[in-house]
């Protein structure tokens, strides 16, 4: 055992004897260093250390600038190119034909390991590269004509779209089953056909190879949208506002309306204006962005219609008993309607008189609303004067200065012989019945106007359901 442990010992000590002399040839055949190449490698970073030298090597910008020099060389356009590298910073001089040129030089020399390209290359406009331009320029224009049957099946292939295209729009009476009114029919087939046009664009572009030209076309078309629709902004709300009119319906033909402060009776709904018939018989326009946003008081959707007026009773009277009197005048009328039964209401005690409002509800297909106002106010009136109730007038007092009066005021009536005329005897309203039948004049001549050839443009609907 002790024999093996010195063995092994005499082996560790006798390998690094043995291997001694294989090393020492290697390390005496280097050669001595300069005191300079030396210190060089001390100053050298090394990847363990995490350092790297803030210095560039010469010869790299020597190497890029040759290697841009080679290649605009072998570019005509990019011949005249000067280029000067100079710690990574890559400065571009001379002279391009034009501007694309002038952006490749710059994009091809930031494709190098550089901090930063100065492109001062300027374009020439000189006239000494005029033989270029149009040698190219022959060049565009021979393969434009090499093109030209490429094209041809272009324009045919969106000339074929565009055909189907209208002839899908022309079949109105389609559109017309899917919708609701003509107007939106005639929208559907105009929405068809323009979206035939831009796709018979698209293709075409594309089977030629011109789909940037579409880009910039579409972009542009967006731009020149945005402003007319910024320019053509009541254009567009008119537009808007009759198609939400002719799906709404918000009044028949010949009814009698009230738009804002406007009245009349509904001639026609176009696509841009709301047609009435004044109570005079004018025609009234009302863009329809006007008549989507006012309020509309439509007088023939209920057929039962209400009117009032005013009377006053002198103050000493009976104002209940006035009221009784007036509320059954007005339902001994034979035009009056029982349900709603007419009434009377105390509404004011004014300076002289005790005001009393009279209501009466009559049914507008068999009386006339105004002639049948005109027909209760005098028999109200007549029937509070015979029982007696005075009806005075406003009572004013006046004083006058006695220095410019030359007689005194109440001298006058017996000085001129003025005497009291006497009263006309009162009709018996009940005599003669009141004419209160509807007027049809106004009617009549809507119903003409609407017979007329602009009748195809109305978009008022009576199939639809009225809002």
């Amino acid at each position: 055992m002790q024999r093996m442990i010195a063995a092994l010992l005499l082996a560790f000590v006798a390998v690094p004897l043995v291997a001694a002399p294989l090393f020492a040839p290697a390390h005496a055949a280097l050669p001595a260093l300069s005191p300079e190449e030396t210190e060089a490698p001390a100053a050298a970073p090394t990847e363990a250390s995490g350092n790297l030298s803030d210095e560039r090597d010469p010869q790299a910008d020597d190497r890029i600038a040759n290697r841009l020099r080679d290649i605009y060389a072998q570019v005509a356009e990019l011949s005249a190119v000067e280029v000067e590298v100079t710690e990574g910073v890559v400065r571009l001089s001379g002279s391009a034909p034009s501007q694309q040129a002038i952006d490749e030089a710059g994009a091809i020399a930031a494709r190098f390991d550089v901090a930063t390209v100065e492109n001062e290359v300027a374009r020439d406009t000189s006239l000494s590269g005029t033989a270029d331009i149009v040698s190219a320029l022959i060049e565009r224009l021979r393969d434009a004509a090499n093109m030209l049957p490429l094209i041809g099946v272009a324009l045919l292939i969106g000339l074929a779209i565009v055909v189907a295209g209208y002839l899908l729009a022309s079949l109105k009476f389609v559109w017309r089953i899917f919708t609701p009114n003509s107007f939106l029919a005639d929208l559907v087939a105009s929405a068809i056909r323009f979206v035939s046009i831009i796709f018979a664009a698209v293709i075409a572009l594309d089977i030629i190879g011109a789909t940037a030209l579409l880009g910039a076309v579409l972009g542009g078309a967006g731009v020149i949208g945005i402003a007319l629709g910024f320019a053509m902004r009541d254009t567009v709300e008119n537009y808007v506002a009759s198609l939400m009119l002719s799906l709404r319906q918000p009044f028949r033909a010949n009814d009698l309306v009230l738009i804002d402060d406007m009245e009349g009776r509904v001639v026609r709904l176009t696509s841009r204006a709301t047609v009435l018939m004044t109570l005079e018989g004018n025609h009234l326009r009302i863009p329809n962005s006007t008549v989507f946003k006012a309020v509309i008081v439509n007088f023939t959707r209920n057929p039962q219609r209400r009117f009032d007026f005013t009377l006053g009773v002198d103050a000493d009277d009976d104002a209940t008993a006035a009221a009784d009197l007036g509320r059954t005048t007005l339902a001994a009328l034979p035009f009056m309607l029982a349900d709603p039964a007419p009434e009377a209401r105390i509404v004011e005690v004014g300076d002289s008189a005790v005001v009393i409002r009279f209501l009466g509800w009559v049914d507008q297909r068999e009386t006339d609303w105004f002639k049948a106002q005109s027909a209760a106010i005098p028999a109200v009136k007549t029937a509070l004067e015979d029982a007696g109730f005075g009806l005075p007038e406003p009572i004013y007092r006046l004083r006058f200065d006695p220095r410019s009066a030359s007689l005194p005021f109440e001298n006058i009536a017996d000085r001129d012989g003025v005497e009291a005329r006497p009263r006309r005897r009162r009709k018996d309203p009940e005599a003669t019945p009141a004419d209160v039948a509807p007027r049809d004049e106004i009617d009549q001549m809507v119903e003409e106007e609407r017979d007329s050839s602009e009748q195809k443009q109305d978009l008022l609907d009576h199939r639809r359901p009225v809002e």
